[in-house]
């Protein structure tokens, strides 16, 4: 399954990628702060952050992605990458781009010396669930909490 790194063309094809993948979780963000979002991730250096698209066969246009962060993680005294979303487009599912997607962030992770991957996923989401486990990770049984402010 073809996955490269996003660039700023990809932009316009990202953004309604990032709104379904809003809209699964209910969760209703302004359409600047996303493009600000996916703008930093393609323009960080990728010690930073990095976003990666998955292409269907013959075509570059994204049908996926994954946007990912790098951030200090106190329990392995090391920098770790934080995947924070991964999105496939429900037409293109089951063909394995969740699985390259995965896999190249891990590729991209242990070249930057990321001893781990980590990411959250809503309880009921079964079919991400079942890509994860089937990728060989491992839940945690930590909960998440979130502060609003």
């Amino acid at each position: 399954m073809p996955v490269r790194a996003a660039t700023l063309e990809d932009l316009p094809a990202i953004l309604p990628v990032l709104r379904a993948d809003c809209d699964f979780y209910s969760s209703h963000p302004p359409d600047d702060g996303l493009e600000a979002m996916a703008r930093a991730a393609i323009e960080l250096p990728d010690d930073q952050a990095f976003l990666l698209v998955a292409t269907a066969e013959g075509s570059d246009e994204p049908i996926g992605l994954a946007c990912c962060w790098w951030k200090w993680s106190s329990l392995r005294g090391a920098r770790i990458v934080f995947l924070d979303d991964l999105y496939v487009d429900p037409g293109h599912r089951g063909a394995g781009h969740a699985d390259a997607l995965i896999a190249a962030i891990a590729e991209r992770a242990g070249a930057g010396g990321a001893p781990a991957v980590e990411w959250l996923t809503q309880h009921h989401n079964k079919r991400a669930q079942a890509v994860y486990n089937r990728v060989g990770a491992e839940s945690e049984s930590y909960l998440e909490y979130e502060l609003e402010l």
